[in-house]
């Protein structure tokens, strides 16, 4: 089996049988016997949480390196995060001392009785890790560059960029929060967390065994998206190929970038609006989802058919004509994102709501060139803001068999 159909597997084999799982923390297994349900292998030729069905549950961190570090305290860093993500993805602590009374616990506990919820827990290194502070300059992808000022972008560069990035997913709240709040107490005095992300649902169908969820603004969302059991279309525009990443860039081979848009959706305007201009600014019914041209969820849209009026069926700003590969030379990229509530805007008394967007690519200009063509013409701009932007290289996965691997080793290493 391929990493991808075998993780796929085990995610919604992990769905089905969750609610079977008795509580407390599992058990290690043999790498020869099947591991637990809601377990996904932490182990494979790319990193679990890019080409795994899409959990529910969200904590994302960027971090950045603290002046005076070295690129071995980098190294060290890395393994002791490896070792502690692929623990908790298995649904075991932190690996250390849990039980001497006169220290700090390894693990914070939180998550001791909770089943894993087919954690997965994903790294990525920022533009900035690059910029020679750990002789690292020579070995920089040529496209990690912060993102360039897109239309639209109203961005607060509190909760942009960042070295690290740490993407943690699950079934369960707290086992994903856990995941995160770990490694950022292991980091303490290697890394400082820049700013943090909390979502509270998958707004993307990232599997064929997935139903498609609902946004906040009450749509189907991610109907069209990559599918995680379709390995060419993941090859063509997931996973990043050899000759993408020539020279000292090879490390990256196998991992794909990963760009975050904190984006937020103005809620009290678009509850406003009358259901056929709601219709119209996606460009799919919102009870059924599907395409104004007609069919179901599922029908391919016809972005030739007009109305008797002679108007196009589906709106020339209409997200998802303008959205859609067949409009961007064929350009698609794998969705994982998530809606997220961050209290009430002090300044307006509105609700500070919206999608935190995660997507993987195997280039940035994948995303720059949807980008720049919805934040140029879609209808969807005038109910919502970009405020975070944040571009990571996601290295290739932990090699299976090889306990001195971690995560960047090729980088670090190489």
């Amino acid at each position: 089996m391929t990493s991808i159909s075998r993780r796929s597997l085990l995610g919604r084999a992990g769905l089905l049988a969750g609610a079977g799982v008795a509580g407390g923390v599992l058990a290690g297994c043999s790498t020869a016997t099947p591991p637990p349900p809601q377990v996904v292998a932490f182990r494979g030729a790319h990193q679990a949480g890019v080409d795994t069905a899409a959990q529910d549950r969200l904590a994302f961190a960027a971090f950045d390196v603290v002046p005076g570090s070295s690129r071995a305290d980098l190294v060290a860093l890395l393994t002791t995060w490896t070792a502690a993500a692929e623990a908790m993805a298995a649904g075991q602590p932190v690996p250390g001392n849990n039980d001497d009374q006169n220290s700090p616990p390894a693990d914070t506990g939180e998550a001791f009785d909770l089943a894993p919820g087919n954690l997965t827990v994903t790294v990525g290194f920022g533009p900035g890790l690059f910029d020679g502070r750990f002789g690292l300059a020579g070995r920089k992808p040529a496209e990690l560059a912060v993102l360039p000022t897109l239309p639209g972008d109203t961005l607060d560069p509190t909760i942009s960029g960042g070295d690290l990035a740490i993407q943690a997913c699950s079934e369960d709240p707290q086992v994903a929060f856990h995941a995160v709040r770990n490694l950022a107490r292991l980091g303490r005095g290697t890394v400082v967390t820049r700013w943090t992300q909390l979502g509270f649902g998958r707004t993307s169908s990232t599997s064929t065994a997935q139903a498609t969820p609902r946004n906040l603004m009450g749509f189907k969302d991610g109907t069209r998206n990559l599918k995680v059991e379709d390995p060419a279309a993941m090859n063509r525009s997931v996973w990043i190929a050899p000759g993408d990443v020539p020279g000292g860039a090879s490390w990256l081979a196998g991992g794909s970038f990963l760009v975050s848009r904190r984006i937020r959706m103005i809620l009290e305007t678009w509850d406003r609006d009358v259901l056929s201009d709601q219709e119209n600014v996606f460009g799919r019914s919102k009870s059924a989802g599907a395409p104004l041209s007609g069919g179901d969820e599922f029908t391919p849209p016809d972005f030739t058919k007009t109305l008797a009026t002679g108007l196009p069926a589906i709106p020339l700003d209409a997200h998802m004509r303008l959205a859609a590969p067949e409009n961007n030379n064929g350009t698609a990229i794998l969705r994982r994102s998530y809606s997220f509530t961050d209290g009430v805007d002090p300044t307006t008394g509105m609700l500070d709501a919206g999608l935190f967007f995660i997507a993987f690519m195997r280039s940035p200009t994948q995303f720059t060139t949807l980008q720049t063509q919805l934040g140029s013409h879609d209808a969807l701009n005038e109910y919502i803001r970009h405020t975070s932007s944040a571009l990571f290289a996601c290295p290739p996965g932990v090699a299976p068999g090889n306990a001195g691997d971690y995560w960047g080793r090729a980088l670090l290493e190489g």
